[in-house]
């Protein structure tokens, strides 16, 4: 990439990585809200561009073919002062996850995996990328995501037991700590 087009490119951004049920979407607009910052939903962003809920795509596409459709989108996702709330697949998108680490401080929603249980009865409706197949056990897709979300994270946060609010504020406050210690 040269130099010029570096200059062009707003780096920040928060985004934000985790489980599903982490709390990306719901935890991402308080936080906005505390921020002063837009809200970017990047699954919205997926269905809206494909026309189909997310379900639909990866009954259409297979769970590669939405990695690759997610990709493609996220690659070319433009924001300044946004929270980018990203599905809990992105992360199989190295491109994408490049691209987001340019635009932005990627933050690490972490919760257990009992707290991932206990936040997820609804797995089926939700439109989760089971890259094993539908037979991937949660457990199994947690062991798999974990080492990616902490590969990819600038700053990692433990949602566990927190309210929204007391976690939005735990990640802006780490978010703020992270800003000024590279600065």
């Amino acid at each position: 990439m040269n130099q010029g087009m570096a200059d062009n490119v707003a780096n920040d951004n928060i985004v934000l990585i985790g489980m599903p049920g982490a709390g990306k979407s719901t935890l991402g607009i308080v936080l906005a809200k505390i921020m002063n910052y837009n809200f970017i939903d990047a699954d919205l962003v997926i269905q809206n561009q494909c026309d189909r809920t997310l379900q639909k795509i990866i009954d259409g596409l297979g769970p590669e073919g939405f990695i690759q459709v997610e990709n493609q989108i996220l690659s070319d996702l433009k924001a300044e002062r946004s929270i980018i709330s990203t599905g809990g697949s992105a992360v199989y998108s190295d491109e994408a996850m490049k691209h987001l680490a340019q635009i932005g401080t990627i933050v690490y929603l972490k919760i257990s995996y009992e707290e991932l249980v206990r936040r997820l009865s609804d797995l089926q409706e939700r439109g989760v990328v089971l890259k094993g197949g539908i037979g991937m056990s949660l457990r199994e897709l947690y062991d798999e995501r974990r080492p990616l979300y902490e590969q990819y994270a600038d700053v990692t946060v433990d949602v566990n037991d927190l309210s929204l609010t007391a976690a939005a504020r735990k990640v802006a406050d780490a978010i703020e700590k992270s800003r000024k210690q590279s600065a």
